[in-house]
């Protein structure tokens, strides 16, 4: 009887859920909203687990008997104290398998690194870094953003560029384009009426005028340039850190990027990559290829010992393709 794996993705704005086989050929989709606990409760997660893996099943024609072991990534898991609840709502499903959770970030670095260890960097609207060495010991940020200085994903470049338009308009620093770029974001008259309206919250600016900061970089302004490679190192920092804790400095393995900010400008990842290698010149930085929801599923093989190395590639292609039919049929 074949074996089925299930991977589930619980994101901060999307989650995935996905049914393989363990020949690595990837039959069902499930597709949700956002599951972190920190965003939509315990509830919320345990509701979003449970519609993304019925759809997954479903699309694979797949029964939960069937079903070997699984492998979940939950955004917003990152202490003890939040095990068991995380556990509880794992144990709605009703799979009575093998099956480990991890935060989320740990899912793209399985998923993209070759050997299934190394150091995952994640810069999206928020930012975290997780590593494993090769014996499995783990390393960390405490993943709870600019408060405990981690920086820097989206919403912290926003605040970087609203900082340098401040400097400009007092003259207290270089002038720069990115102040006629946020005026014509929020409708503002001038640049006093951005600074007033943004300091009374008449003006509110999302992470997505990040799309900004890189478009008026990538137009040769040197002030946007300097917030993009401030961003550079401060990831870069990140993944120091994790290496660091891992102990290895000297040992050539990859560190994966994921996340809408490394699609945005060349700067990031050079000035990245320029701070890894000071502490570790053996580190390649690559881009992660599949979903991280392929990092589920290869965990699941883990738990009942299966040789990921096997199937990995298989793996990865039949998920991309499953992924791009579905976009094909919804758009999404």
């Amino acid at each position: 009887m074949t074996r089925y794996f299930l991977g589930v993705d619980i994101g901060a704005s999307k989650s995935h859920a996905l049914i393989a086989d363990e020949h690595g050929d990837a039959v069902g989709l499930g597709v949700g909203g956002s599951g972190n606990h920190e965003v939509v409760g315990y509830e919320g997660l345990t509701a979003t687990l449970n519609a993304i893996t019925e759809e997954a099943l479903r699309t694979a024609g797949v029964s939960k008997s069937q079903v070997a072991a699984a492998g979940f990534g939950i955004a917003g898991y990152d202490w003890p104290c939040e095990d068991e609840p995380t556990r509880r709502a794992i144990e709605t499903l009703g799979l009575a398998v093998p099956y480990r959770f991890v935060n989320d970030a740990v899912l793209g670095l399985i998923a993209g690194a070759t050997r299934g260890w190394g150091v995952a960097v994640v810069s999206g609207t928020s930012c975290n870094c997780r590593g494993r060495d090769a014996q499995g010991r783990e390393g960390r940020v405490t993943g709870a953003g600019p408060a405990f200085a981690e920086y820097a994903g989206a919403a912290e470049l926003v605040g970087k560029a609203v900082q340098a338009i401040a400097l400009a308009w007092s003259l207290r620093g270089p002038q720069t384009r990115l102040t006629d770029a946020f005026i014509a974001l929020t409708g503002a008259a001038d640049a006093t009426d951005l600074m007033e309206g943004l300091t009374q919250e008449r003006y509110r600016l999302t992470a997505d005028a990040a799309q900004a900061v890189f478009r008026v970089a990538a137009e040769g302004d040197a002030v946007a340039q300097d917030i993009i490679r401030w961003a550079g190192r401060e990831l870069g920092s990140l993944a120091v850190g994790v290496i660091r804790q891992l102990g290895i400095e000297a040992l050539e393995f990859e560190v994966v990027l994921f996340g809408s900010m490394f699609k945005g400008s060349p700067l990031l990842t050079d000035e990245m990559a320029r701070v890894v290698h000071g502490a570790a010149p053996g580190a390649h930085l690559v881009r992660l290829a599949p979903p991280p929801v392929v990092g589920g599923v290869l965990l699941a093989m883990e738990q009942i010992g299966l040789d990921t190395a096997g199937v990995r590639e298989r793996l990865m292609a039949s998920a991309n393709r499953l992924f791009a039919a579905r976009r094909a049929v919804s758009g999404e």
